[in-house]
């Protein structure tokens, strides 16, 4: 396995500053976000699709300083009902197209999530017993059969159309694809270019074992995130899981993301990695850093360093 980070994080640095700052921390590969939810400036697909020059100017900086584009991220709900969707599903077919042209051959991008019926406005995650009330049947067979598999039977053809190897969807909340069972339940509709961005961090506090996780997976990591979460003792406890608490508020959180360590220990992470490995996994795994305990900068280093002791080399 080999160490890449998230280039979100240092959205506020230039883009030669952030290439330094990849270096300093002794990474080998960089995750370029850009499109969808993402504010990075870094590489944005449409404006690198059209300036030629710029483009082959930004690649030239990466190979000197001898790092490599680990995945492009597009982290969108394509399926969004609105503006959004429309927007987000062409950032993604634009990072697709770039990723094609460039030769990177992993698309890490969510499954997206749609309205619960025809003619809702807004999507609608719909995470309760799916045999009551007596619609709900007919909303999950919407979603997934006229909204999801259409889209993604699409997606997979332009893909390969374009030249990349595999989408790996984050098992992220409020998403279609947001766990294992999930994510199997697209991928044996739409085939196996379809599989999983592995964030442990998530199915931490859904209350599953992400060790667990990798190894129903198997073969369909795609891609893994090294990131974490500590559940808050006591708090959970009187609350549950289920946090609409700003992430910036960390004291009141039943759980909150941390540094790698800070809330599993490196032997936990060892035996993630181990069992990752074991599955066939021997790819990039990406600090996504999005600890609000401490700074940005204690953070990444904290991770990396946890990262470095911890992952398969």
């Amino acid at each position: 396995m080999k160490l890449s980070i998230c280039t979100d994080v240092m959205g506020d640095m230039s883009f030669t500053d952030m290439l330094d700052k990849c270096v300093d921390l002794g990474v080998e590969g960089i995750e370029m976000t850009g499109g969808g939810w993402s504010k990075g400036p870094h590489f944005r697909a449409a404006e690198l699709l059209v300036d030629k020059g710029l483009l082959k100017q930004k690649l030239a900086e990466i190979k000197a300083r001898g790092l490599e584009i680990a995945a492009l991220n597009c982290s969108a709900n394509p399926l969004d009902p609105g503006a959004m969707g429309e927007r987000h599903l062409k950032e993604m077919k634009d990072t697709i197209t770039l990723a094609g042209e460039i030769g990177v051959e992993t698309i890490v991008t969510m499954s997206g999530l749609p309205e619960a019926a025809p003619g809702d406005t807004v999507p609608n995650w719909l995470v309760y017993t799916k045999s009551w009330p007596d619609e709900m049947p007919e909303r999950d067979r919407y979603q997934w059969e006229d909204r999801a598999f259409p889209l993604w039977h699409d997606l997979v053809e332009f893909g390969q159309k374009a030249g990349i190897k595999r989408y790996a969807l984050e098992n992220f909340s409020a998403m279609l694809v947001w766990n294992p069972e999930t994510l199997f339940r697209l991928r044996n509709e739409v085939g196996e270019m379809v599989g999983m961005n592995l964030d442990p961090s998530h199915l931490m506090w859904m209350g599953a074992e992400p060790i667990a996780s990798a190894r129903a997976l198997g073969k369909a990591i795609h891609h893994c995130h090294g990131k974490d979460t500590r559940i808050e003792r006591g708090l959970c406890d009187i609350n549950g899981l289920l946090e609409l608490k700003d992430v910036t508020d960390v004291a009141n959180r039943s759980w909150n993301y941390v540094a790698v360590g800070a809330g599993r220990d490196l032997q936990w992470w060892k035996e993630f990695f181990s069992v990752v490995g074991m599955c066939g996994y021997n790819g990039w795994v990406s600090l996504e850093m999005e600890d609000f305990t401490m700074s940005t900068n204690a953070g990444i280093q904290s991770s990396i360093d946890a990262l470095k002791a911890t992952i398969i080399r």
